[in-house]
């Protein structure tokens, strides 16, 4: 027994050295550093990675809130100073998870510091910004740095589905697409006036919070830009109690409300929103497909509805976040008497993703899609290919949410979007 123990060992030898480390230190702990978090973790651990994500450093304002979310999402270290992240020898990408006003500082003193870039979306608060911020990737590019804009949504198997789908024809030549994104955590009049109902550090209200992924889908989906748009927005709700506690965006610690409501500072004094509530416009691709789209966090019994149809010469699909295990699929080539959408499971290992995760039915949530794009993310860095959606796709979205407020301010003109750059399938 002892020489074959013996034998065993010898065979099997030291441990074989693992991928080489990719440092990654996050700017924002709040709820989207919670996610990407939960991705940065788990990505390594699922998939066979060409480079190994550490979690090396996340940073933040407040000292006691960065280093008690160091210690509950698994970073090494906690800096109150993002420029301190930013130049850490032991950090080779960052991961920016604060509100819009900060990214394109960020981003740019990043990328010229030599680090790979992972920003949420939108992209920036306005076009001006997001063009610079191309210009500094292209030039990083040029370097060996990538940049890269988080829109998760594309990572969701079922989605990544829907797309090769129609990269390979099946539903022929587009018509419609239609996309819906509705929550109602604003409903209640005294919400308080968190940083996303402010313009100066939101950029936008459900326009660019919700619009900004759906538009991203359509573009992504079909391959192709929106070239026009018409449009309307509203604020409902102008102003709102001045928060009493600290802000996550999506919820706020604040005492109770003179009116009784769950959130507000106290009731008695008010600031202006200065954002939309919800935004509704329609526009067109490029190839000629007319779109539609909705956006709002007003509509009371929706969580997270994000909906899509997407109609062919050859068939039609159809999405529901609130079920994003399933994908409904109608092929139109079939006899009328036997024809429908059929539900598709999307949990096969031939789907996208799927091959790393479970057994077929055992379905995924929300949080994987954060280990998808931490992934893509990895494996393009790795390769030295341009991962997607790049920031010229960001900058892409950042134009159509700037020709929806033309138009809306001009009472719903049809204004063109300008489109310099492709989307990438």
């Amino acid at each position: 027994m002892e020489q074959r123990d013996s034998e065993a060992a010898a065979t099997v030898g030291p441990p074989a050295a693992g991928p080489p480390a990719l440092g990654v230190g996050m700017v924002g702990y709040a709820f989207m550093g919670a996610a990407h978090s939960q991705g940065w973790r788990t990505a390594g651990r699922v998939f066979d990675l060409p480079l190994r994500p550490v979690l090396a450093a996340i940073g933040g304002r407040d000292a006691a809130a960065v280093r008690a979310a160091a210690d509950r999402h698994g970073w090494t270290a906690a800096e109150t100073d993002w420029r301190d992240l930013v130049t850490r020898d032991d950090v080779q990408l960052v991961d920016i998870c604060t509100p819009g006003d900060s990214h394109m500082e960020i981003a740019v003193a990043a990328l010229e510091a030599g680090k790979h870039v992972l920003c949420e979306k939108p992209l920036a608060n306005s076009v001006a910004e997001a063009e610079t911020m191309v210009a500094a990737a292209e030039a990083a590019r040029e370097r060996g740095q990538l940049a890269m804009v988080g829109f998760n949504y594309r990572r969701v198997p079922a989605i990544a589905y829907a797309r090769r789908l129609i990269a390979d024809a099946r539903l022929g030549t587009l018509r419609h697409v239609r996309f819906t994104y509705l929550q109602d955590w604003l409903v209640d009049p005294d919400f308080p006036l968190t940083w996303r109902l402010r313009r100066e550090q939101a950029g936008s209200g459900a326009l660019g919070d919700l619009g900004a992924h759906i538009v991203d889908l359509a573009q992504y989906l079909a391959g192709e830009p929106l070239v026009g748009v018409s449009a309307l927005v509203e604020t409902f709700v102008r102003e709102r109690p001045l928060l009493a506690g600290a802000s996550a965006g999506l919820s706020a610690s604040a005492g109770p409300s003179a009116s009784g409501g769950p959130f507000a500072s106290g009731g008695a004094e008010r600031g202006p929103v200065t954002v939309d509530d919800a935004a509704v416009f329609t526009g067109r691709l490029a190839s000629g497909a007319l779109a539609t789209f909705e956006a709002t966090r007003m509509a009371s019994g929706r969580k997270n509805a994000l909906r899509l149809e997407i109609n062919g010469e050859l068939g039609s699909l159809a999405f529901d976040l609130e079920r994003l295990n399933e994908l409904f699929f109608h092929d139109h080539t079939e006899p009328a008497a036997s024809s429908g959408f059929k539900r598709i499971l999307v949990t096969e290992p031939e789907h996208p993703y799927l091959a790393a995760w479970w057994p077929p039915g055992h379905v995924l949530g929300y949080e994987h899609t954060f280990a998808h794009q931490a992934r893509d993310l990895v494996e393009a860095i790795a390769a030295g290919t341009d991962p997607s959606p790049s920031f010229a796709d960001g900058l892409q979205v950042q134009r159509v949410l700037a020709a929806v407020e033309e138009s809306a301010e001009r009472n719903a003109v049809y204004t063109p979007v300008p489109t310099s750059v492709q989307t990438q399938a």
